[in-house]
């Protein structure tokens, strides 16, 4: 199963663009009026629709990962990626997307 990615308000919206004029499917947080929810709120929303998270907010959503397995939840992936310029950040994800499928990040953190 290919990648859905969703992307939290802390990412550049320009990102998901990119990924869609690629083939991807990728939504941002301002297009689905997702703002200002709790990490919690997001990744439920993601999972909800089987959606990989894409967060720049690393050390919270390490730990919502490891909060969740410990409760033996399940989410769709979190790619977690330090603040990094748009082009950069948008050539790492296509590299982790050309080699990952839904299958293989779900339950999973991916570092870019």
């Amino acid at each position: 199963m290919k990648l859905r990615l969703f992307l939290d308000e802390d990412v550049h919206e320009a990102l998901a663009v990119a990924l869609r004029e690629r083939g991807h499917d990728a939504v941002h947080a301002l297009e689905e009026r997702w703002l200002g929810p709790s990490d919690e709120s997001q990744l439920n929303f993601a999972t909800k629709e089987n959606r990989c998270l894409g967060t720049f907010n690393v050390g919270d959503f390490v730990r919502l990962h490891n909060h969740w397995m410990e409760q033996s939840r399940e989410h769709a992936g979190i790619i977690v990626c330090k603040q990094l310029p748009t082009g950069e950040t948008l050539r790492r994800l296509l590299v982790l997307l050309q080699k990952e499928s839904g299958d293989l990040v779900r339950g999973q953190v991916r570092f870019l």
